[in-house]
């Protein structure tokens, strides 16, 4: 797991430019975090060379393995990554070197492989690279001496010995394998998931413990496993271990693009086509069976001005901030979706005008309440909101976002910062109503959580 932005100062800039490196511009725990993991891969480095032992087959395997590794980057740079924190099978690469060598080498093998995606995959902030790097070294590292101190005892197992090659010819010795490679990831992702928390806040940290994810981490535990089995045997059978890797790998990584292609990759909501076909369906539903729904259309009041005074990089942090804010007050069968620039939208499934009222209330409240600051001054965000009820103002989706949508402009119109109903049924062209022109403003930057 891993969690894209020109890091650097640009040539000749002036002394202490280095303050506007992107590194400087995350919350301070963060920047405190990162400099703490990568001072730990450092000494932890430090002291495991001065008790590493090389040998030529160490430094052989070490190189086949990242070549391995190299080339299952190559070959899926031209697939596309989403951004955000997103999975891979590059464990399969990380696990063989924890078990097959010494701890040393699970520190050095993530710096050219990271290097690689740096200058060969989509460019991403520097300080991303270094702390996912470090990461997944200090995580294998940890593991390996685990798994290297359970054959030669505490102090021996971080130089690492060949025991540790023959216990993985017996059973009990891959399941021992499998638990010290399952502590590398329980580690990683922790670290993964402090990171995001510190990053984004606690309320907006993304999920890294589905069942999805629990399923990909099986399927590279018991990959890497396989690979150190075979690289074992025979250097030579890695060969033959790269082609079901890289299947494996491009399978992951449509799936994630599949997920991308839904969702908005600011927020992490649905995106408007998608909630649109979804709520569509929702409300044919509901007119069915005689049932109650409602739509919102909420706008960020002021949005531009935002923009305009603070930057879209702030902007960025608006959106997620109001997303995260509205989805954590919804029911799990609320459907949220960005509709574009600085306007949401939410299906209430069941509710009625009153229901529908109260739920647009609180989320007007809550996202007034939202602390965002710049440079310690805090700015306040409001929101205007159109509410919109099936059976009294629409029958279909077109009906009802256009009587939101003129809700909405009511809000505004009559000082913003409130929730409005439709003055009466409104005339439709059929056609679904998008953000008005002149009001769409969207945030620039980079959705990714660190």
């Amino acid at each position: 797991m891993s969690i894209s932005e020109k890091p650097m100062a640009p040539e000749g800039s002036p002394p202490g430019a280095w303050r506007s490196w992107p590194v400087f511009r995350q919350p301070p725990g963060l920047v405190v975090y990162l400099v703490l993991l990568v001072f730990v891969a450092l000494f932890l480095f430090g002291v495991a060379a001065a008790q590493t032992v090389f040998t030529a087959y160490d430094l052989t395997l070490f190189v086949a393995l990242t070549l391995c590794a190299v080339v299952c980057v190559e070959a899926i740079r031209r697939i596309g990554i989403p951004e955000g924190v997103s999975r891979d099978l590059l464990g399969a690469w990380w696990l063989p070197a924890m078990l097959l060598l010494p701890p040393l080498y699970s520190l050095l093998i993530p710096a050219p492989v990271f290097l690689i995606l740096q200058r060969r995959s989509r460019r991403a902030l520097l300080h991303r690279r270094v702390f996912n790097a470090a990461s997944v070294g200090v995580s294998g590292f940890l593991a390996s001496v685990l798994w290297n101190s359970g054959q030669n005892g505490p102090i021996a197992g971080i130089g690492g010995t060949s025991s540790a090659h023959e216990t993985l010819t017996t059973v009990n010795g891959v399941f021992l394998a499998l638990a010290c490679c399952a502590v590398f990831t329980l580690l990683n992702t922790l670290l993964v998931f402090f990171a995001a928390r510190l990053s984004t806040g606690a309320g907006s940290t993304p999920s890294m413990w589905d069942r999805e994810a629990l399923l990909v981490d099986s399927v590279e535990l018991c990959v890497g496993v396989t690979v150190a089995i075979l690289a074992q045997l025979s250097l030579f059978l890695l060969v033959i271990a790269v082609p079901p890797v890289l299947l494996l790998q491009r399978s992951l990584v449509y799936q994630q693009l599949q997920t991308a292609a839904r969702t908005d990759p600011k927020t992490g909501l649905l995106n408007a086509p998608t909630w649109e076909q979804e709520a569509a369906a929702q409300i044919a539903r509901a007119r069915s069976s005689s049932g109650q729904a409602a739509v919102l259309i909420v706008d960020i009041d002021h949005f531009k001005r935002v923009n305009d005074n603070y930057g879209h990089l702030f902007g960025d942090q608006v959106l997620l901030g109001v997303a995260t804010t509205i989805s954590q007050q919804l029911r799990q069968s609320d459907l949220l979706g960005r509709f574009g620039g600085e306007e949401f939208v939410v299906l209430l499934p069941g509710a009625d005008t009153t229901e529908a009222w109260q739920a647009a209330e609180r989320l007007r409240s809550q996202v007034g309440r939202m602390e965002i600051a710049v440079d310690d001054v805090p700015v306040s965000i409001t929101i205007s909101i159109g509410v919109a009820v099936v059976g009294d103002h629409g029958d279909d989706l077109v009906e009802l976002l256009t009587a939101a949508d003129l809700a909405l402009y009511r809000a505004k119109e009559t000082g913003r910062d409130r929730v409005c109903l439709p003055a009466g049924r409104p005339e439709v062209s059929g056609k679904i109503p998008g953000p008005r022109e002149g009001e769409t403003h969207r945030a620039g930057g980079s959705s990714d959580q660190l």
